[in-house]
């Protein structure tokens, strides 16, 4: 079935008997093939969670696989998306001012080994202008103080709704959303956040590692709410490092990490692996 367009489902529902069937018969209704299937019964809640990617005959329209998918849909109650593969999620970044998530996902999205549109890049400072217009990416600066906060916030949702964004991403966006732009966003916002030890908060979290000894850095990526770094985790990594190691050493590190978590949560959202069970992730990985 060469050249044959593709779609992603992705559904959650309440674990009864007979989902798969349905599923895996609609697909072949179509007369289309299954390329990857992944499934997850959460015990603790009764739900089941399913993603399915599957190549259909073409041309076909995604409006209609969808209208034809909705009666299975409301059988089973099922909470569902259907994607298709050759439109590319619509994707902002935000950074302040260290730039490395910011040059990676860049590289990688210039590569296509992330499979999204960087439409544009945010900051509150000028610092990566010349890396984003290097890449050809529209730069946006949008100066923030605690006068202008709600102004710029403003600001940030006409430029959302102007060029369709899908999702935001925080690469080191070091400025903490208002309640009320998360409620806007929820679901849409992906940041990354330094995590080491409870105790260790504010700034320079690295030089605070370095002090108190640790011996194991790492960094979350998570879907922002108005709880600030508390928001549903999408991925997580961390790396053991030793008294013997600098500050700067223990920031090099801390780089390295953050860069691959963002990465990879970026990639498990625009590739639609990610489903949420209350404050909890199903994340379909690829491997």
């Amino acid at each position: 079935m060469t050249n044959c367009p593709e779609y992603v489902l992705l559904l959650s529902c309440p674990d009864i008997r007979g989902i798969v069937h349905a599923v895996s018969g609609f697909v072949l209704e179509l007369d289309g093939t299954i390329v990857d299937s992944q499934q997850y019964s959460d015990a603790a809640t009764g739900i089941f969670c399913m993603r399915i990617q599957c190549s259909l005959p073409g041309p076909a329209d995604v409006e209609v696989v969808r209208s034809r998918f909705a009666p299975i849909a409301d059988r089973f109650g099922m909470q569902w998306k259907l994607f298709d593969v050759e439109v590319k999620p619509r994707v902002l970044i935000m950074v302040s001012h260290h730039d490395h998530c910011l040059h990676d996902l860049l590289y990688r999205w210039r590569r296509a080994t992330l499979q999204m549109d960087v439409v544009g890049v945010v900051s509150n400072h000028r610092n990566t202008e010349a890396l984003v217009e290097s890449f050809g990416v529209p730069f946006h600066y949008l100066i923030v103080t605690p006068e202008t906060k709600k102004l710029q916030e403003r600001s940030l949702l006409r430029l959302i709704e102007r060029e369709r964004v899908d999702i935001v991403v925080l690469a080191r966006y070091m400025q903490v959303f208002t309640d009320e732009l998360c409620r806007r966003l929820e679901g849409r916002v992906i940041n990354i956040h330094h995590e080491f030890i409870a105790s260790i908060s504010g700034p320079k979290p690295y030089q605070q590692a370095y002090d108190r000894g640790v011996k194991l850095i790492g960094a979350t990526a998570h879907y922002v709410n108005s709880d600030l770094d508390d928001g549903p985790i999408i991925e997580q990594d961390v790396a053991r490092v030793s008294h013997g190691m600098t500050a700067e050493q223990l920031n090099e590190v801390g780089r390295e990490i953050e860069t691959k978590v963002l990465t990879r949560a970026v990639q498990y959202e625009v590739e639609h692996r990610v489903l949420l069970i209350g404050r909890r992730t199903v994340v379909f990985a690829p491997y």
